[in-house]
């Protein structure tokens, strides 16, 4: 019976191999595409760590990542080989998948500009020729669909270049993109009447509302942000209630900021006070900053009428 002195005797013989420089340069010289060798500075080549940590997946790794200084200049070309002996249906998609993380990792290194990564399988399984197809929008169920999204510039919505009118027939997608439109550019006042309109459809659930207008207290400019919500729940029969809740809560912290802050006046009068008898006392105007917490401009103020 066999010994096996590794548990992956595979990977280890190849990862020794591979690691040498020298070797590697032989590799490439075998497997890359002339056009990919034409930019590659070989002289250049140096063993990466394959390790890449993301913040929802465990770690995985593939077996050897190298960097390569190009001959235009000062970018990277990565050569990502994966060593395996048993076929595996996913391969295209799992060396996708290590060629997304290493420009990850390029990225958090500092450089600005996306790394071209090569992928190679280095394939010794015992069923031959290795089965599976190497391009990975193969691993998608419909081909065909796959390429068409991932081969052509992702949808963007553009939500600043529409109409207000457009935004306005886009049905329950309409207050959310409205108010996100127009949250860092308008007085919310100004919407009033289209708020209303699209209240008035029915369209939203009290929970969404709620989410809604507290996210335009919090990041919008209205300047009365509860008789504007006041008025928008005399208009709109079914959330007047969720809305006047809002208003309510307003309403309260303003109250609660009031006496806060009230609070937090009286402590400062207290302690200029202090710090003017501590002066007087002939205590040194560092020391009284120290113990009061006043700043310079608060300390320059103390004996002015």
């Amino acid at each position: 019976m066999s010994k096996k002195f590794t548990p992956t005797p595979h990977d280890s013989v190849f990862k020794q191999f591979l690691s040498e420089k020298e070797t590697a340069k032989d590799f490439f010289d075998i497997w890359l595409p002339d056009e990919i060798k034409a930019l590659c500075n070989l002289d250049s080549i140096k063993v990466e760590s394959s390790s890449f940590v993301d913040s929802e997946m465990k770690n995985y790794q593939s077996d050897i990542l190298y960097s390569v200084s190009t001959s235009k200049g000062s970018g990277y070309i990565y050569v990502l080989i994966e060593a395996q002996s048993t076929p595996d249906k996913l391969i295209a998609w799992r060396l996708m998948r290590y060629s997304m993380a290493a420009m990850h990792k390029h990225l958090e290194a500092g450089h600005k500009e996306l790394p071209l990564v090569f992928p190679i399988l280095f394939y010794t399984g015992e069923k031959s020729p290795h089965p599976y197809s190497m391009n990975w929008l193969d691993c998608f169920r419909d081909r065909k669909l796959a390429e068409s999204i991932y081969t052509q510039p992702f949808r963007l919505a553009d939500v600043t270049t529409l109409d207000d009118g457009q935004i306005m027939q886009h049905k329950r997608m309409a207050l959310l993109t409205l108010i996100q439109k127009h949250i860092r550019r308008r007085d919310m006042t100004e919407l009033f009447d289209e708020i209303v309109t699209l209240l008035s459809y029915n369209y939203y659930t009290d929970n969404q509302v709620i989410t809604l207008f507290n996210y335009l207290i919090q990041e919008g400019n209205a300047q009365k942000p509860m008789e504007f919500i006041t008025e928008i729940a005399k208009q709109s029969e079914k959330h007047e209630g969720a809305l006047m809740t809002i208003a309510q809560q307003i309403e309260q912290m303003g109250i609660q900021k009031g006496k806060l802050e009230g609070i937090q006046e009286g402590e400062k009068q207290a302690s200029m006070k202090i710090a003017r008898q501590m002066l007087e006392s002939g205590m040194d105007r560092q020391s009284v900053m120290k113990f009061t917490g006043l700043d310079d401009a608060e300390m320059s103020n103390l004996f002015k009428d």
